[in-house]
């Protein structure tokens, strides 16, 4: 009992917030244009300070572990490739590959990843170092099997060219850079400056929930319900299960746990769904995961702590 409890308090209130968010829009209290302002202030401003205030905050060379970089690093590695080779065997309709690879292996790590572990820890804990690991391979490896598998013939140098700019110029990473100087030299803030970042950071985490929630599409998840099923499973159920297991016979316990099983179980991100439309590929395919894996990600997220927290792993 006390591992459901534990599980439900970690994951209830975050989905409770989304699916509240959800019948909040349908009832007209957001617009279109309230949820676009959100999107660009959370992504711009509000995460960039919270992850550059707990960067700043801590002491980075008590706190990296470079096993655990590493880790993130070859697992993602691993799994993109391994997606991709899949989908090239089973899909019958190449043109599919793009959106089904980047929806299988790319997680929501900066919002939800980042709201799971400040609700069980208080802070953002190991999810900055986990974004730097992964963030910059998901948008190269992206890039390239949308690329590869783009429905025109356009070519993709200039396309691989801005996003590693875009990578360069990302204000998440940009965030967790700025704060690696103050960590290092070990600088405290004065009182008006701490509360100032406090104040910026506050609403980063609820922001973004309410913004997932009112951006919510269920309509969307009926189509292409195929490849959208075996995606949504490889997303949320095949990856943690591979993974997990390994990362806990490595030694990895509590938050390091939870920030793999939010690198590996965390629903797809809309930034699939943006770069895939951009990009030429399969944005039906792509949005359908995006919503499929996000109604059940409330699910095998909160099953996946209970049995994490079950044997005494966090």
């Amino acid at each position: 009992m006390d591992s459901l409890v534990y599980s439900l308090n970690a994951t209830l209130p975050i989905f409770a917030v989304i699916f509240l968010s959800y019948v909040l829009k349908r009832r007209g209290f957001f617009s279109e244009g309230f949820i676009a302002g959100a999107d660009k202030v959370i992504f711009k401003l509000f995460l960039p300070i919270l992850l550059f205030r707990d960067i700043a905050a801590g002491r980075i060379t008590e706190t990296f572990d470079l096993k655990f970089f590493l880790f993130c690093a070859i697992s993602t590695t691993v799994y993109f490739f391994a997606i991709w080779a899949g989908a090239e065997l089973f899909l019958r309709d190449k043109s599919m590959i793009g959106a089904f690879t980047q929806g299988a292996f790319r997680g929501s790590l900066a919002v939800l990843g980042v709201a799971f572990i400040q609700n069980i820890y208080g802070d953002a804990g190991l999810a900055p170092l986990m974004i730097v690991a992964t963030v910059p391979l998901y948008n190269i490896y992206a890039v390239l099997v949308l690329t590869v598998r783009s429905n025109s013939r356009q070519p993709g140098r200039s396309l691989l060219r801005s996003t590693l700019v875009g990578i360069l110029t990302n204000p998440i990473i940009l965030g967790i850079l700025c704060g690696l100087p103050f960590s290092l030299l070990e600088v405290d803030f004065p009182a008006v400056v701490t509360k100032t970042l406090d104040m910026f950071a506050a609403p980063a985490t609820p922001l973004a929930l309410v913004s997932i929630g009112a951006g919510f599409e269920g309509a969307k998840a009926i189509q292409k319900l195929g490849p959208t099923i075996a995606a949504s499973l490889i997303k949320l159920v095949v990856l943690p299960g591979i993974f997990l297991p390994i990362a806990y016979a490595m030694g990895f316990r509590d938050q390091a746990l939870v920030a793999l099983l939010i690198m590996t179980g965390a629903p797809s991100t809309v930034t699939c769904y943006i770069m895939t439309k951009n990009m030429d590929g399969d944005a039906v395919l792509s949005s359908s995961i995006i919503v499929l894996t996000t109604a059940l990600s409330a699910l095998t997220m909160t099953a996946a702590l209970y049995i994490m927290h079950s044997i005494g792993a966090i």
